[in-house]
């Protein structure tokens, strides 16, 4: 009985049912919706990071790494009193009308922008800190103002880092689960997103779906990887390998 749980067919192992199909929209939505959010947040973030140097950075940048290296129970612990109605966040569950925010799909956005935005703020942070200065200066000096010189300089030469942070962005927020079990719990349709209902599957001793459900996961993520390695190849130069 053990070795047919490794050995089912490539039949049986892609089909998902309609729960897992509704957690796996859950997930993507939820990880869309957090890359906006993190985009539009660790632009002016990682571009103030990159150009400047102030007494105290080193330290405000180690606290906005720690989801990197912080266990994603401890995040996911401190998120939920945070979000909790009587926690920091319970102005912004007034602000939508509700009691608290934790096992609630808003309150799962708000800890996966906590959780997912050192993987955005890295890769525009570093795209920040190669744009050469003089020709900023240069640009200013002929008359383009701070919002032209980022549209005309700094985005065209910050592409592939805004790639790299969404693709990163997505995929990190598409595969957690500690943070999400914890603020999040398993509601259908609102909060089960696919790794809990994974998790739920291999509890219940059903390997069947969770085989299949793994396998949609596999597939996207490596999928999501592939396609951004393979357009940073193609942007290394004419003779690189597709």
């Amino acid at each position: 009985a053990t070795t047919e749980i490794y050995t089912l067919s490539l039949h049986d192992a892609l089909p998902i049912s309609e729960g897992d199909w509704l957690a796996l929209s859950v997930s993507v939505q939820l990880a869309l919706l957090t890359t906006v959010i993190l985009i539009v947040i660790c632009t002016p973030l990682a571009w103030w990071l990159a150009r400047r140097r102030l007494p105290g950075q080193a330290l405000l940048e180690a606290v906005l790494a720690l989801p990197l290296v912080l266990p994603p129970s401890v995040l996911g612990f401190y998120l939920l009193i945070g979000l909790g109605p009587n926690g920091p966040g319970g102005w912004l569950a007034n602000v939508v009308e509700q009691r608290s925010l934790a096992f609630t799909f808003t309150g799962l956005v708000v800890g996966s922008v906590v959780y997912s935005l050192p993987f955005v703020l890295q890769p525009l942070k570093n795209a920040f800190s190669a744009i050469d200065s003089k020709q900023l200066d240069m640009a200013a000096v002929t008359g383009a103002g701070p919002r032209d010189r980022f549209l005309s300089l700094v985005l065209p030469q910050c592409r592939e880092g805004y790639v790299s942070a969404a693709i990163l962005g997505f995929a990190h927020t598409l595969g957690e689960f500690g943070v999400v079990l914890m603020i999040g719990g398993s509601l259908s349709g609102q909060t089960r997103v696919a790794s809990v209902a994974l998790y739920e599957h291999v509890e219940a001793g059903d390997y069947v779906s969770a085989h299949r459900l793994a396998a949609v996961l596999l597939g996207l993520s490596l999928l999501l990887l592939w396609g951004l390695f393979r357009w940073q190849r193609g942007r290394s130069g004419p003779g690189a390998m597709p």
